[in-house]
């Protein structure tokens, strides 16, 4: 098992990564001034020398900039040259060395409601709540996105039908250079993984839409980001899912994340608060022999710490080795 935390390639938080043990890092680089629409190979090879000046390996970009990608996720005119440059991506990727491309289908990129609910010791968590946006209006877009981009006359509801349709066409594209070029890609789920928000569904909501996401494309490139914070959101059985992606080897990396609620209206949750069994989560992974890359993901805001959530990120991966070594050292 690997732990990897984001960053912003910054020599502070690379700093901190490798003295709290964890073995590598995933981040959404800045385009630059150059905004090609794609992350060009001296970008990715300076970032990832960077990060293993410090001893740390750079596993994933995670995302892309929502202004890359919207047109595919939509099925919008110019969507063949945004997955052009996502090829180049990939194909640079592969070139520098970096294995993994997470990405999502969060057409309109809404995540939260709010930031500041009340969580253990007075601690504050994200979480979010349908009621907040079950009137948004037709394509609102949230953090990260810009629906001025979007045409007026696009601007319609988006059914199910359609985001897949739109993902099978991404598909069939990226795959083949993936392999190729020797990344996986690891599809998100939608967070949170409700029907619809602001008209256009979000797909990746269930364990189902993912058994049907690997029979689309049996590709060992084509793979699951396993937030394990959604699937619990979705009200999965976690370590079972675990084993059925994980004994596939579908699963590229993981959020090993916990949450309190539905999916309609949830926070987050520390670990060891929430409604994941994070030991018997844990174990799931170690039984199918994972050897991905995991993160906490979505710090816990605790009194005193940076905005970043430095005491908290120290907490969490201090959280994850311990289980890890300590279900290692159970007798078989």
């Amino acid at each position: 098992m690997k732990i990897y935390l984001g960053t912003d390639f910054s020599d502070e938080r690379l700093r901190f990564t490798a003295q709290v043990g964890a073995d590598g890092v995933h981040g959404t680089p800045e385009p630059g001034p150059a905004d090609r629409g794609y992350y060009d190979f001296n970008t990715l090879i300076t970032l990832k020398s960077k990060v293993e000046s410090y001893g740390l390996k750079f596993y994933s970009v995670r995302l892309a900039p929502w202004a890359w990608v919207y047109k595919w996720m939509l099925g919008l005119p110019g969507r063949d040259e945004q997955i052009e440059n996502y090829q180049r991506t990939i194909r640079n990727m592969g070139a520098a060395g970096i294995p993994i491309l997470t990405y999502n289908m969060h057409a309109l990129r809404f995540y939260r409601t709010s930031n500041d609910a009340p969580t253990r010791g007075g601690a504050r968590a994200t979480n979010f709540d349908i009621d907040a946006v079950k009137n948004a209006p037709l394509m609102t877009t949230g953090p990260g996105a810009d629906a001025s981009l979007i045409p007026l006359e696009h601007r319609k509801p988006v059914a199910d039908a359609q985001m897949w349709a739109n993902l099978e066409y991404y598909l069939k594209a990226v795959v083949p250079v993936a392999e190729e070029a020797g990344v996986r890609l690891a599809l998100h789920p939608d967070d949170p993984p409700v029907p619809a928000i602001a008209g256009v569904a979000r797909i990746m909501r269930s364990p189902e839409a993912y058994r049907r996401l690997i029979k689309i494309d049996p590709s060992d490139a084509n793979g699951v980001h396993f937030c394990q914070g959604c699937f619990t959101e979705m009200g999965a059985d976690i370590p079972a899912e675990v084993r059925y992606f994980g004994s596939r080897n579908k699963i590229v990396a993981v959020d090993f994340r916990n949450v309190l609620g539905t999916p309609t209206k949830f926070r987050e949750a520390f670990p060891d608060e929430g409604q994941a069994d994070m030991a018997a989560a844990m174990k799931a992974y170690l039984d199918v022999g994972f050897d991905g890359p995991m993160t906490p993901d979505h710090a816990i805001h605790m009194d005193g710490d940076t905005a970043w959530g430095h005491r908290y990120w120290a907490y969490a991966v201090g959280h994850m080795r311990g289980l890890e070594q300590a279900l290692r050292a159970r007798p078989k």
